[in-house]
């Protein structure tokens, strides 16, 4: 069993922008994803905003991070995180991200935290990935655990 955290950073626009620059900084392989490669359609205006972008390294540097669709910050208070229109809205400046390799082993590490967590959206699949979920844990921490997959986009 391998698994990974990493930093999930959210942006409300810059977060190309920022990827690009830790990229510059830390060396590694940039992965970048818009809502419209996802299906959100083009001509919407986040579109073109990040839904997935990650920062990877061989010095073991990694970073992921996304822009929060749609609000603007003021709309979401801190430390709050909503489903809206399909689309998961938070004023929280970053997320934990749990990564590993299957979907049992992701799953059984979902089951221990969702205990008195509140579900944001419940582990399953995704369009990206075959395992995929996210939480606030009882002590106010929001985690995303997912299955590495490669993009198949």
């Amino acid at each position: 069993m391998t698994i990974s955290t990493t930093t999930h950073l959210n942006f409300r626009g810059d977060a190309r922008t920022a990827l690009e620059f830790y990229q510059s900084v830390f060396g590694g392989h940039l992965t970048v994803i818009a809502y419209g490669d996802f299906g959100m359609p083009k001509d919407l205006p986040d579109a073109d905003k990040v839904v997935f972008g990650q920062v990877t390294a061989d010095n073991g540097f990694s970073i992921m991070a996304y822009d929060v669709p749609g609000r603007a910050p003021e709309a979401v208070p801190p430390a709050i995180t909503t489903r809206e229109h399909g689309m998961t809205l938070t004023g929280d400046r970053f997320f934990v991200s749990v990564r590993g390799e299957t979907v049992n082993e992701v799953g059984a590490l979902w089951d221990k935290l969702a205990d008195g967590a509140e579900i944001i959206e419940k582990y399953g699949p995704s369009p990206w990935t075959p395992g995929f979920g996210m939480l606030t844990d009882r002590f106010g921490v929001t985690w995303i655990l997912d299955v590495a997959a490669p993009y198949a986009g």
